[in-house]
């Protein structure tokens, strides 16, 4: 959930912010040393070395494997564990299919898609509804503080959401929360669209954001609990195109509906049936079979009821044709690993836990690259783009909303360049390119404004390379590395808090814009955005690990420990 802003200059500013019974196990400091049975965990990597770390013996394979006769699914490559002469070694190419994966992916993608929607919606918007001719509205005359309201309210519902997300979204599970995202996506585009005054809008707004709070926590969470390990990154990076398509949507239907009377109400209003979709399709998918092992393991839920629930699940993800011993095999294993997590500890654990321990590690390399996507100055730099591509006579460049779709299809190309790279050169060679493309292209930015303002050249070029830079780095890596990297006890808090550092710092950035824009001008903005930058970059090479091809609980136990 990257945050985006492709907005005509006068608007981008305040726009851009937009586990429970378990087999019998041989048990060391709480760590089970041996289990009686061979069981195949229910993760999404090639082997669990969860399972490695506490030497549980036996096969490893994902939660997406080959399902027991019918079509292929996953052939996953396995290497037998311990000293077990019967087993050797099993070899195979990986295969996917894809089939299984889309549905789980697709609807809660919407949620990012819908995001973006009102990125690109809002620009048109925002000018229709204060024009005398076009409002069709007698409130149309808006100060610049109403305006301002009116472009960055999902912002602060958005604020709320992730606040709201913290408190319930464990409780409600990855499933429920993102109906529950989907419904007030419907309710906030409703009221927004059929708003008879100024209040009503805001609500309207509002109520919409915290739609995009709760989405924006739930998507990451579900799609990378029910995702092969093989394409997790791939599937997370999707999410982020879905992003970029929603603004170019949005940027459509403001196009086709700026010079229509009341055309605002259109473009507010054009998110709930996409929204209903949502709504349906989330409801057709199960729950996360993580997210039910884990609730029975806390003692929230009926350990025999969500087993059976879990196996459901399952069967669903991966198609009809997995045997039942397949599926309460991989249950039962899950059953192993989650209660190893919990070894010794009770509860759910509580706000601080998220600054102890592998939690803490997890937060500061979640949380650090979600604020240093934000205040490397993606508004900042977006809000120049019509500016800078006119000094350099480009004609298209009179029309705001034409050269706002210009560089959105660009920011769409650089993020398939990313979906298409990251399960394959992997997380951190992508963050290190593109942040110090990034940096790079800020400190042109800032020679341009400088010394180099006969040369519009560079600046476009400069403008080019950050787009394409951030949509190779910042924009889809920062979240999946955010819904990959928390253990899994405290995953969906740990998410929560991380998209409250994402929207706290765009309202920080978004609102210190105007007045360092008067201080300091342009250039020194994107030279102070570029030694930040170079600090990111810093940030990246010491701190972030490398997750490609990682399962979930690989990533517990080799990483974070």
């Amino acid at each position: 959930m990257a945050t985006h802003c492709l907005l005509p200059s006068s608007l981008a500013a305040s726009t851009a912010i937009r586990a429970l019974a378990a087999p019998t196990c041989a048990t060391h400091n709480h760590r089970p040393l041996l289990c009686h049975r061979r069981r195949r965990p229910l993760s999404l990597s090639r082997r669990s070395s969860a399972m490695d770390a506490l030497r549980v013996t036996g096969d490893a394979e994902p939660l997406l494997r080959p399902a027991a006769g019918g079509h292929p699914r996953l052939r996953v490559r396995t290497q037998a564990q311990g000293g077990d002469a019967g087993r050797g070694a099993a070899a195979g190419d990986a295969a996917l299919s894809w089939a299984p994966v889309i549905l789980p992916f697709l609807f809660p993608a919407l949620g990012g898609l819908l995001f973006g929607y009102d990125i690109g919606a809002t620009s048109g918007a925002t000018i229709s509804v204060q024009s005398a001719d076009l409002s069709g509205t007698t409130w149309f005359n808006l100060s610049s503080v109403q305006l301002g309201l009116v472009a960055s309210g999902s912002l602060y519902g958005a604020l709320g959401g992730s606040i709201l997300a913290y408190r319930v979204a464990d409780f409600l599970g990855r499933r429920i929360e993102l109906v529950t995202a989907a419904a007030l996506y419907i309710l906030g585009a409703l009221v927004t669209g059929f708003a008879p005054n100024f209040v009503a809008l805001i609500i309207g707004r509002i109520l919409y954001g915290i739609g995009i709070g709760l989405a924006m926590h739930g998507a990451p969470l579900y799609i990378a609990e029910t995702s092969p390990s093989q394409i997790r990154g791939t599937l997370i990076s999707l999410k982020e195109l879905f992003i970029v398509l929603g603004i170019l949507f949005g940027y459509l239907i403001g196009s086709l509906e700026i010079d229509k009377v009341g055309g605002w109400r259109y473009m507010f209003g054009f998110g709930a049936p996409l929204a209903a979709v949502m709504a349906l399709g989330m409801w057709s998918l199960p729950p996360s079979p993580r997210w039910l092992l884990l609730r029975a393991v806390q003692g929230k839920a009926s350990m025999e009821d969500n087993k059976k629930k879990a196996i459901q699940a399952l069967r669903t993800l991966r198609g009809r044709s997995a045997s039942e011993k397949v599926l309460a095999d991989d249950v039962e294993d899950t059953i192993v690993s989650i209660k190893a997590a919990y070894a010794g500890q009770e509860g759910e654990g509580n706000i601080w836990e998220v600054f102890e321990g592998a939690s803490l590690k997890a937060f500061s390399i979640g949380g650090g690259l979600v604020l240093f996507q934000q205040i490397t100055g993606q508004p900042s730099v977006l809000y120049y783009a019509a500016s800078i591509l006119q000094t350099a006579g480009f004609s298209a460049a009179s029309d705001a909303a034409r050269v706002a779709i210009y560089i959105g299809l660009f920011k769409l190309l650089m993020t398939g360049v990313a979906v298409l790279k990251v399960d394959d050169l992997g997380r951190r060679p992508l963050l290190i390119g593109g942040v110090g493309g990034i940096a790079l292209s800020l400190f042109l930015l800032a020679a341009y404004y400088k010394i180099l303002n006969n040369f519009p050249f560079v600046a476009v070029g400069a403008l080019l390379l950050y787009v394409g830079a951030y949509q190779v780095s910042f924009g889809p890596i920062s979240w999946l590395m955010v819904s990959e990297i928390f253990p899994l006890r405290m995953r969906g808090r740990g998410i929560s808090l991380a998209v409250l550092t994402n929207f706290g710092s765009n309202a920080l950035v978004t609102f210190a814009f105007s007045p360092l824009q008067e201080f300091l001008g342009p250039e020194n903005i994107f030279f102070l955005f570029g030694a930040i930058a170079v600090l990111a970059l810093v940030f990246v090479i010491l701190n972030v690990p490398e997750t490609k091809g990682l399962s979930l609980e690989e990533i517990e136990s080799k990483i974070l420990k």
